[in-house]
């Protein structure tokens, strides 16, 4: 059986399968990501539900996984050499979960690096827009009187939407006929944005074509939708 007694996060949240991938996570647009990837690759892994509400991620437990306190982290029992390793940062456990099984991430080298390039671009652009526009538009920011900084967020945003549209003008998937890690980043910042941050409007959403399209043939993949309830909320 696989010890992973060297993870001191293990003591908090217990592996009951310590043979699978463990993912300490929560169904945010950045937790998603993996669980998603998790579910469309089929790999065998055992999800934590880590409460941000209730500050989980700032005990020293998960701090020794991630130092930076945020979810999601994995541990993989079967790491390079058979060893296990811990990874936190959504984006790089999508790249190591791809070179893993050798799926959603192009071996053509050109290719590859164009979807590294659109996975760098949510987690630089659209990650951190979508979510100031979020908390200005949906939670304790919307009650500023003063306006500018939701609407600079939101013209941010809408600029954003407006290159991933161009992009998906004359492509099935961000990298053209295959899905790959860019779409799965990608997607859970979209549907939040339109979804729960009610932010469709601000964001002249409803002028789109390309990316409401894509959007709605990413949530139709059953993966998808197993890994947007991943893991289970009470």
């Amino acid at each position: 059986m696989t010890d992973l007694a060297a993870f001191p996060i293990t003591k908090r949240w217990p592996a009951q399968h310590p043979d699978r991938i463990q993912l300490y996570s929560l169904p945010t647009p950045n937790g998603v990501k993996v669980s998603i990837m998790l579910e469309e690759t089929g790999l065998p892994y055992e999800p934590h539900l880590i409460d941000i509400g209730k500050n989980e991620t700032w005990g020293p437990e998960f701090l020794s996984l991630n130092p930076n306190g945020k979810i999601p982290a994995i541990i993989d029992p079967d790491g390079p050499g058979g060893q296990p390793l811990g990874l936190f940062e959504s984006g790089a456990i999508l790249v190591y979960l791809a070179e893993k099984t050798g799926r959603f991430l192009p071996t053509d080298p050109a290719a590859r690096y164009e979807t590294l390039q659109w996975v760098f671009f949510q987690m630089a652009a659209i990650g951190p827009m979508f979510g100031q526009l979020g908390f200005f538009h949906r939670f304790a920011g919307k009650d500023y009187e003063d306006k500018r900084p939701r609407d600079r967020y939101a013209a941010e945003s809408k600029r954003l939407l407006g290159v991933l549209e161009e992009r998906l003008a004359s492509r099935t998937w961000i990298m053209g006929d295959d899905y790959t890690i860019a779409d799965i980043a990608t997607l859970g910042w979209v549907r939040n944005l339109v979804g729960f941050y009610e932010a469709g409007d601000l964001v002249d959403y409803g002028a789109l074509k390309h990316v409401p399209r894509w959007l709605e043939a990413g949530l139709a993949r059953p993966a998808v939708q197993r890994g947007l309830n991943s893991p289970a909320r009470p």
